[in-house]
């Protein structure tokens, strides 16, 4: 780093490489520029509350002549949306997220907002909603925030929630099928569908259906369903190699939690390959993606016992 006087400017230069770096772009978000009583410049940083004279940019200098990354791995288990988000703009995008009011929903909406998107937390319950939008707020005074009721177990709620979002005449360029419940006890929805099944999946299914050309006409668009690696311990064929749809909605004798959980997250794994094959001529591409090792959360809260597994667990699990 080099300093001229005479010259007033500066200029980063590293001493063996030779490779020289510039200020570059916006402020990151959350920063903003003011100017004091005595005319000089200071910058502020509303996410952590603070001001500074230091131009925050210079943590983001960009190099005059960049080298392609390594092929290395960017990435790893610890990587947190944050820094995966670091330096995108995402202001234009728009942003659905089902269970955004808790857990891993949470903190990709939360994520995303404070990167620029406008970000829908479409919740069970309203009140729960609207809390996560305030808590987001309270970090990012300028976040595009929202929350609208959304009940999975309920698919004239999904219709409700579809219409009402079309009515905003909103593009939607990301959807995000996060929510779902684990380990819940035997009950049928008021469509008479298995809970865990009609949540985890076939809600979920119905959504991006309605949705399917508000997607299309937002392309480039995406899906992303949030499935889990237990997709692999069950099966939904009968003996001859069919499809069983028993197997997927079950009478309560037949019901096992787990059981129900893993086969909802393989039908969302199916689902998205093909929603991926008919849609990406379309310029819409679906994805499936496994968050994570027993990421601690409250899914489990529907049993003592999985609590007290998910606790065991916690030292080897990643955090939100």
């Amino acid at each position: 780093f080099s300093c001229s006087h005479l010259e007033e400017k500066t200029q980063w230069e590293h001493p063996k490489s030779g490779k020289r770096k510039r200020v570059a772009g916006d402020l990151p978000y959350g920063w903003e520029q003011e100017t004091d009583e005595n005319g000089q410049v200071y910058f502020v940083d509303h996410i952590n509350k603070r001001t500074t004279y230091l131009d925050p940019r210079l943590a983001f200098t960009v190099e005059d002549n960049p080298v392609k990354p390594t092929t290395r791995q960017k990435y790893d288990g610890n990587s947190t949306a944050m820094e995966i988000l670091q330096g995108r703009d995402l202001s234009g995008k728009v942003v659905i997220i089902t269970g955004a009011n808790s857990g891993i929903g949470f903190e990709t909406a939360k994520s995303l907002a404070l990167h620029g998107a406008h970000v829908i937390l479409a919740c069970r319950s309203l009140a729960r909603g609207n809390e996560a939008v305030q808590r987001i707020l309270g970090e990012w005074h300028k976040a595009k925030v929202e929350a609208m009721t959304l009940d999975l177990a309920s698919l004239q709620s999904v219709q409700h929630f579809a219409e009402a979002f079309k009515s905003k005449n909103l593009p939607l360029h990301i959807l995000i099928c996060n929510a779902a419940v684990f380990g819940a006890p035997w009950s049928l929805t008021e469509d008479g569908l298995e809970s865990t099944f009609q949540v985890n999946h076939l809600g979920h299914f119905y959504l991006v259906q309605l949705l399917e050309d508000v997607l299309c006409q937002s392309s480039p668009a995406r899906v992303v369903v949030v499935s889990s690696e237990s997709h692999r311990f069950t099966e939904i064929k009968d003996s001859s190699g069919k499809l069983d749809f028993s197997l997927l909605s079950p009478p309560k004798k037949e019901y096992w939690a787990m059981l129900a959980y893993n086969r909802s997250k393989l039908c969302n794994i199916l689902f998205s390959n093909e929603l991926n094959r008919r849609l990406s001529p379309h310029g819409v591409t679906s994805n499936s993606v496994h968050p994570g090792n027993m990421i601690y959360s409250s899914i489990h809260r529907h049993w003592w016992v999985y609590t007290l597994l998910f606790t065991l667990a916690r030292p080897f699990t990643k955090s939100m």
